[in-house]
């Protein structure tokens, strides 16, 4: 991770040292007739390595990445004594997943802080399954978010709230910030850290918002801000063990394969398992039906591969045409399985191809092989860290120069993706580790 030059002043004592532990080049600026910044205060006790003075007039040329100034000048201590924390995020699948790692981090920082998420209403199941959050609230909308419907009696309730409650450190996870820091402002909390694009003040910390970074590590960095480590990438989806055996009874359903592989037929469970996630929400990322269905044929010929069909309810469509298409049997789970019993299926796969969706996140969650398949969005930002046991199939780089990120993934054949699959079939052994352990969901605490 790039080390980032960050300017800071009116700070002094105990809680610039802490913010000097955080792995970047810290500076302070000071005139010829002060010592410890531009204020005067006095030099800290305990100088960093990392912290280094700088004459006023140089400022200008240290090409920084981000100045901490902030409405309202942080205190001192300001992140010695966190015990409530607010993050907003609200958004779907495979973006929460993404940011699993920060809130890890963020609990190891802060072990006895309450962590609260901030997030749709569908996330409160997360919040219950995942170890390192404490609380959820439901976003109550914001002008300009249009994940939720903007009420604005409702929101300013929200914010008197969140005042109220006294929230010490909020992070604004949900995007570059235009819209977004706004909200993280509202919440009142005594000091904000987000991204920001431009010269945005409204949150304590910022720091500029980078498009082509990967979504992972993106928010592990802004947790560095605070003094989180950035050393653990390994999303998380703890399964419980009803959800287990929930997947395995519907697995046990699995029909056996016809093609080459005969001993697989005589005996269904020596056969590898292949799951197709033919879904997703946006039409432009989701390879053809067609496609879909002569991948699993060919998987099951070649391989001698049972192929399951994974999807939510609103998919039914979608894998029953590629089961028609199909002349191999095939088990189609679409809307068969809740979000815990679904991670618990793939969890048993032994490959999962894969558009660029949530399940391609939840994969790497549960330790499961997968072959992702890439149109409008980038590799760079959303496959899998883990290069040996995930593989990106990227419609756009095979189309070349001229190719519309919109229509790629209909025009990707069928070969690079059987190939993409039989290299990650030929890697399990080396490749597969242990799984994720299981959990059993808690309630968290709420006010709605």
């Amino acid at each position: 991770m790039r080390r980032l030059k960050i300017l800071t002043w009116h700070i002094h004592g105990s809680y610039l040292n802490a913010l000097a532990q955080v792995e970047h080049d810290w500076y302070l600026p000071v005139q010829a007739d002060t010592a410890g910044g531009t204020a005067g205060a006095a030099a800290p006790t305990r100088r960093s390595p990392l912290m280094r003075e700088v004459p006023a007039e140089r400022v200008r040329d240290l090409d920084l990445d981000l100045v901490q100034w902030g409405r309202g000048a942080m205190t001192h201590d300001a992140l010695h004594d966190v015990r409530r924390i607010a993050i907003f995020r609200a958004l779907f699948l495979g973006d929460l997943l993404c940011t699993t790692p920060a809130f890890r981090a963020l609990k190891r920082r802060f072990p006895g802080a309450e962590i609260t998420l901030i997030g749709l209403p569908w996330a409160r199941a997360m919040v219950e399954r995942l170890p390192d959050l404490d609380r959820f609230e439901p976003f109550p909308g914001y002008d300009g978010i249009m994940e939720t419907p903007y009420d604005p009696a409702r929101t300013a309730a929200f914010f008197a709230a969140a005042r109220a409650r006294g929230y010490d450190l909020a992070l604004q996870m949900h995007g570059a910030g235009e819209v977004s820091n706004g909200f993280v402002a509202g919440l009142g909390a005594r000091v904000t850290a987000g991204y920001r694009r431009g010269g945005d003040d409204r949150l304590t910390l910022s720091l500029p918002y980078d498009f082509e970074e990967h979504e992972v590590r993106r928010w592990l960095r802004l947790g560095a801000l605070v003094g989180a480590p950035t050393d653990d990438t390994r999303l998380d989806f703890p399964i419980a063990p009803a959800e287990h055996a929930r997947a395995a009874a519907l697995l046990a359903a699995t029909p056996g394969t016809t093609g080459s592989a005969e001993s697989a037929i005589r005996n269904p469970q020596s056969a590898i398992r292949i799951g197709l996630h033919p879904g997703a929400k946006d039409p432009a990322r989701r390879w053809p039906v067609a496609c879909f269905a002569a991948l699993g044929d060919a998987l099951a010929g070649r391989h001698g591969a049972r192929i399951v069909l994974t999807g939510g309810a609103g998919e039914r469509a979608i894998t029953a045409a590629v089961r028609r298409a199909m002349r191999a049997p095939a088990l189609d789970l679409a809307g068969a399985t809740d979000l815990g019993s679904f991670a618990a299926v793939l969890a048993r796969l032994d490959l999962l191809v894969t558009n660029d969706t949530g399940a391609s996140h939840l994969a790497a969650a549960t330790g499961t092989p997968s072959v992702v398949l890439f149109g409008p969005s980038r590799p760079a930002e959303w496959a899998p860290l883990d290069r040996g046991r995930h593989r990106t199939v990227d419609a756009l780089a095979l189309a070349g120069p001229g190719g519309d990120p919109a229509t790629v993934l209909r025009d990707l054949p069928v070969e690079p993706v059987l190939a993409a699959c039989a290299a990650a079939l030929d890697a399990r052994p080396a490749t597969c580790g242990p799984r994720p352990s299981t959990c059993d969901p808690r309630p968290v605490h709420a006010e709605d």
